[in-house]
């Protein structure tokens, strides 16, 4: 795995020569319950990542992942300990600056493979990818081609399971199944197995103007089903997650790989 941080300058050097694909995994650092890690939303964005540079590199198409942002919009989690949320702006330029960054270095195509899934953060990602559209765009010909598969619109969302489509998936089954199968001892299965189903009207509570888990009801961080995780659904659903990469960077440069 052509992991960035892991390489030295002449190794860097070479793959970039290769013209791979560059992956941005995208987490937060937030609680997710009390049987999952604050890093919960890093571990997934590297587990997708991982799982879709594994089948790229098995066509013969040259990956690289870079480190991982590990901050975001974390307000939904405010009043829980271990939270660290930065500002709207940062997060843009932070993510703007990243990819201008790699792309000086000669990077072309730069995937954001985000895992935190806060409706404002999303929307930051969204914005941000506007400004890096390809060269036939000439507000960025100098820039790295950006795109973002968002797993929150419906044409994915509709395949990672019902927990997931009902937006009751923040700590439960969807999320803890994922550690599971990625960092299974990042888990603490007794403080999981021991947890009730937490249904906190997720959509219809944001509609209804609540910004945050307690202001929702919760007392620990979670909602869904984390105690129905099992490993083997995490790694189903990162299979799909890493499908959903593939396919949008196959829809974004067609012909990769071609013979």
């Amino acid at each position: 795995m052509n992991e960035l941080a892991r390489m030295t300058w002449p190794e860097a050097q070479a793959l970039i020569a290769k013209d791979p694909i560059a992956f941005l995994p995208i987490g937060s650092t937030e609680p997710h319950g009390p049987h999952l890690c604050l890093d919960t939303d890093v571990t997934i964005a590297l587990a997708q990542t991982k799982e879709a540079c594994r089948r790229l590199e098995a066509r013969g198409i040259p990956t690289l992942i870079l480190p991982p942002v590990a901050y975001g919009l974390t307000n939904f989690t405010d009043g829980f300990a271990g939270r660290i949320t930065i500002r709207p702006g940062t997060l843009f330029v932070l993510l703007e600056d990243i990819c201008e960054g790699i792309g000086q270095e000669g990077v072309s195509r730069i995937v954001l493979s985000n895992a935190h899934l806060e409706p404002a953060h999303i929307e930051i990602i969204r914005s941000l990818v506007l400004d890096f559209a390809g060269p036939s765009d000439e507000r960025c010909r100098d820039n790295p081609h950006v795109i973002f598969p968002d797993n929150t619109r419906r044409r994915w969302a509709g395949t990672l399971g019902a927990e997931f489509q009902s937006g009751e998936c923040h700590a439960g089954s969807y999320e803890a199944s994922i550690v599971m199968a990625a960092d299974p001892d990042a888990v603490r299965m007794d403080e999981l197995r021991a947890l009730e189903p937490v249904d906190l009207h997720l959509i219809e509570s944001m509609r209804a103007g609540k910004l945050s888990f307690k202001e929702m009801g919760s007392d620990a961080a979670y909602c869904g089903d984390p105690a129905s995780a099992s490993a083997a659904e995490g790694e189903e659903t990162i299979g799909r997650l890493a499908e959903m990469l593939v396919t949008s960077i196959d829809e974004a440069w067609p012909g990769l790989g071609a013979k």
